[in-house]
C-alpha cells in the first residue's frame, strides 16, 4: 500500500482523532485551562505510543508540560526532532465564531476550531505521517519528538528543560510544521522568523477613580496620556522613534531585496481579503518586505476606565496596554525590551506613573537554504505537489528555534503547510483538510530524503 492509499483508507479515522484533540481547550494563557493543557499533552503522549514510538512521557515543568517521544532504531543513522506545540491561543471573542472554537467542524473542506492550524493539526500531521512509516516499515532514520505546551506564551519552561535534557535531544536538524505556504498551488518554505518583545505598560494617574464632572480637566486621565504616548512612538513615515530601535537592524542589499519581491503576492487580494482600503506600514518598503525584513512596533491590546453597558463618568485611575515588538537579524529581544522600557518611562508627564512589565520575548532566525535540510524539505514539496517551493520570509516568530540553535546547535527546517488566511489567533481559525492530508504525504519524504542526503 501506498502512502496515498493508506491516507486515503484511514482519512476519516486521522480527521476524528483531530477532532479529539482539537475538543481540549488547551489554552495555555489561562489558568483555568491547566488541566486541560495537561489533558492534551496526555493525548499527545498515547498518540506516540500508539503511532509506533518506543516510549513517550509527559514531562512536568513548572508550568505545562512537554511531551517528549522517541523512536531509535540505529545510533549510527541520523535523527530527526520534530517540535511543535498542543497549547493554543485563546478563543475570544468567542461571539464572533461562526461555530463554537472548541467543537471543530468542517465547511468548504476546512477545518474550523481554535488550534486547527496552530499547531495542532500540524503537529498531527507528523504523528500520522510516524505511524505510516512504522506501519509500511519506511522509517529510514532515528526519531524525536519534542511538543510542548507553552509556545503561545513564549517557551520559557521549554527552554529550560532543554537546557537540563541535552543528551535526550541529540540529533541532526528540527524538523517544525508551524508555519505557512503561500498557496495550495505555490508551495513554499519559510527560511527566516521575526523576533519577539512583548511588553505590558501601566500608566496610573489619580490614586482612585474620580468623577469625570468634578475632576475633569483638572486632573490627568491616564487613558489619554496613554493613547498620546503610544502614537509618539511612531512618526508620520511609521517609523518607531524609540531612540536605538533600528540600531543593529541587518539591513537587505538592493539585489537581497529584488529576490524578496519576486515573490507572487497580488496587493488587491490582500487588500480584499482583509477588508481594507489601503495598505498602511512604514514608508519606503513594500508590503512584503514591512512582515518579513523590517521590525515593528504594534499595540495587541489597550483597556482603562468603564467599558460595561450604560454610562459610568469616571475619569479613571489606570489605563493599561499589551505591546509587541517584531524583530530581525542582529536585534535582541532583551535589549529591544530595555530600550523601550527607557524611552517609554521617559516620554510620560509628570501627572502619571508608569511601570514596563516585560512578558516573553525571542529572538529573530534566519535558517540555511543551501543545507541538506532544506534541500530534503524542497525535494519533499516538490514531489508532493508538482512544484518547486519558493522560500519566503516569514513574519511570525517561533522563540524557541534560536535556543534551539544555541543550545543544541540544530538548525531547524521550516516545512509548515498552513496558510495566512487561515485566521490563526483570530476567530474562526481554520485549516485546510487538503492541507493536513499533504502534510501527512510529504513528511515521510522528508525524513528519506534527509537520511540520503546524510550519507
Amino acid at each position: 500500500m501506498t502512502i496515498k492509499e493508506y491516507i486515503n483508507t484511514n482519512e476519516k479515522r486521522f480527521l476524528d482523532e483531530l477532532f479529539e484533540l482539537l475538543r481540549i481547550p488547551s489554552v495555555s494563557a489561562d489558568s483555568k485551562y491547566a488541566k486541560d493543557v495537561t489533558r492534551a499533552a496526555e493525548f499527545i503522549k498515547t498518540k506516540l505510543l500508539d503511532a509506533g514510538a518506543d516510549m513517550a512521557e509527559v514531562c512536568p515543568t513548572k508550568g505545562h508540560p512537554i511531551v517528549y517521544g522517541e523512536k531509535i532504531i540505529d545510533p549510527k543513522l541520523p535523527t530527526i526532532v520534530v517540535y511543535g506545540h498542543y497549547d493554543v491561543q485563546p478563543a475570544d471573542p468567542v461571539s464572533l465564531w461562526q461555530t463554537p472554537p472548541f467543537e471543530p467542524e468542517i465547511r468548504d473542506g476546512k477545518i474550523y476550531a481554535r488550534g486547527s492550524c496552530d499547531d495542532k493539526g500540524q503537529v498531527y500531521m507528523h504523528i500520522k505521517a510516524f505511524e505510516w512509516m512504522m506501519k509500511s516499515k519506511t522509517l529510514p532514520c532515528n526519531v524525536r519528538f519534542m511538543i510542548e505546551g507553552e509556545e503561545e506564551v513564549g517557551s520559557s519552561n521549554l527552554g529550560i528543560w532543554v537546557k537540563e535534557n541535552k543528551h535526550r535531544l541529540k540529533g541532526d536538524v528540527i524538523l517544525i510544521s508551524d508555519t505557512s505556504i503561500l498557496a495550495n498551488d505555490l508551495p513554499s518554505i519559510e527560511s527566516g522568523l521575526r523576533g519577539l518583545s512583548y511588553v505590558e505598560v501601566e500608566v496610573t494617574g489619580p490614586n482612585r477613580d474620580l468623577h469625570s464632572g468634578v475632576y475633569g480637566g483638572a486632573v490627568a486621565n491616564p487613558i489619554t496620556i496613554l493613547c498620546e504616548m503610544i502614537a509618539s512612538m511612531k512618526d508620520k513615515n511609521n517609523h518607531v522613534t524609540i531612540p536605538g530601535f533600528y540600531d543593529a537592524v541587518l539591513e537587505l542589499s538592493a539585489q537581497d531585496r529584488a529576490e524578496l519581491n519576486k515573490t507572487p503576492f497580488d496587493l488587491e487580494a490582500y487588500k480584499k481579503d482583509l477588508g481594507i482600503g489601503d495598505i498602511h506600514g512604514e514608508a519606503g518598503y513594500t508590503t512584503l518586505e514591512r512582515t518579513g525584513i523590517r521590525p515593528t512596533l504594534e499595540l495587541n491590546g489597550i483597556w482603562g476606565g468603564y467599558t460595561g453597558e450604560g454610562s459610568k463618568t469616571v475619569l479613571p485611575s489606570k489605563a493599561f496596554a499589551k505591546i509587541s515588538m517584531r524583530l530581525v537579524p542582529n536585534q535582541s529581544a532583551d535589549k529591544i525590551t530595555e530600550l523601550f522600557s527607557k524611552h517609554f518611562k521617559s516620554i510620560a508627564p509628570k501627572s502619571v506613573q508608569v511601570e514596563v512589565r516585560p512578558h516573553h520575548g525571542g529572538e529573530p532566525v534566519v535558517t540555511p537554504t543551501d543545507g541538506i535540510a532544506f534541500k530534503a524539505a524542497s525535494m519533499a514539496m516538490e514531489t508532493t505537489f508538482g512544484k518547486k517551493p519558493i522560500p519566503t520570509r516569514g513574519g511570525g516568530s517561533i522563540p524557541i528555534v534560536a535556543l534551539f540553535e544555541k543550545e543544541l546547535g540544530l538548525k531547524s527546517v521550516l516545512m509548515g503547510f498552513g496558510l495566512d488566511s487561515d485566521l490563526i489567533h483570530s476567530p474562526n481559525e481554520h485549516y485546510g483538510v487538503f492541507n493536513f492530508l499533504k502534510g501527512i504525504e510529504t513528511i515521510p519524504l522528508f525524513f528519506e530524503n534527509f537520511t540520503k542526503l546524510s550519507k
